[in-house]
Order: structure tokens, then sequence, then C-alpha cells
């Protein structure tokens, strides 16, 4: 049952993260990503880590989810553009990163087991102690997007 379970959210999952680089409409896109932000909380429910869940749903498909689609409405985004300017430094910039990414992993400390982070106190250690570096990048990171995606509204708007 678990396996079927897996198997079916895995293949949403996928369906709805190929609807996110594909969707012609930027609205279409934000929708599929809820989606796949969706999925992801459910399998975060099949490894019993119902507080990982709740997070996800919460802060990524609540919060992070809603600002997007408000950024969307603001900008004016939701006329299909010209998408896919330049699709070789893009998909190559994605490999790195997907290389960089990958290589990291291995060298990360071993996290808890299977239901190892059902309570906040052991989430709060480990993120504040273990991951403290990854978490602050992280927000900053976010926090580039967000300059980013309104400086490309402000751009294209002058335009």
């Amino acid at each position: 049952m678990r396996d079927a379970a897996f198997w079916s959210l895995s293949v949403l999952l996928l369906g709805a993260a190929a609807a996110v680089v594909t969707a012609r409409s930027l609205i279409r896109a934000a929708f599929a990503l809820a989606g796949s932000l969706l999925a992801t909380a459910a399998l975060y429910l099949l490894l019993t880590s119902p507080l990982l869940a709740a997070v996800q749903v919460l802060l990524y498909t609540g919060g992070v989810l809603t600002l997007v689609v408000f950024a969307l409405v603001v900008a004016g985004a939701n006329e299909p553009a010209a998408r896919f300017r330049k699709p070789l430094p893009a998909g190559m910039l994605a490999l790195a990163v997907f290389a960089a990414l990958a290589s990291a992993i291995g060298t990360l400390p071993a996290g808890p087991g299977v239901g190892g982070l059902e309570s906040g106190r052991d989430v709060g250690l480990a993120l504040f102690g273990d991951y403290l570096v990854p978490f602050e990048l992280l927000s900053v990171l976010l926090l580039a997007a967000v300059f980013g995606a309104l400086l490309l509204a402000r751009r294209e708007r002058a335009s």
C-alpha cells in the first residue's frame, strides 16, 4: 500500500513539476507549483514526518505560493510572453547547479532516521546546529530572487 502511494505521489510530483516548467502562462505554472508542493508534503507524510508536512503546506504552499501569485498579479505577468529566451545558457546553469548540489550531498552529516523530525525541538536543533549556514544562505537566495523578480517586472513595464 505504501509503495503504491509513493509511486502515485511521485508520478503526480513529476507531472506537476513538468507542468511548472512547460506552462505558457505564469499563473498556470504557479498552480502547478502548488500541486508539486502538496505532493511533496504528502511524501513527507509517507515518511512519517507530520511536522515537515505541515511546514511544507503552511510555509511553501500557503505563504510562498501566495507571494508568487501576488507578485504575478502586481507585475501583470498573466498574459503569455516570449519565454525561453536563452535556453542553452539556462540549461547549462541548471546542470551546473545540479552537479554542485549532487556533489555536496555526500558531505552532509547524516540526518535522523525515519520519523526523527517529529518534534519541533529536533527540527530547531538540526536547523540551527548543523544546518545553520545553509539555512542562512537559503534566506539570502530567496531575498535575491524577490529583488530579481521585482527588477525584471519593473524593467518589462518600463519598456
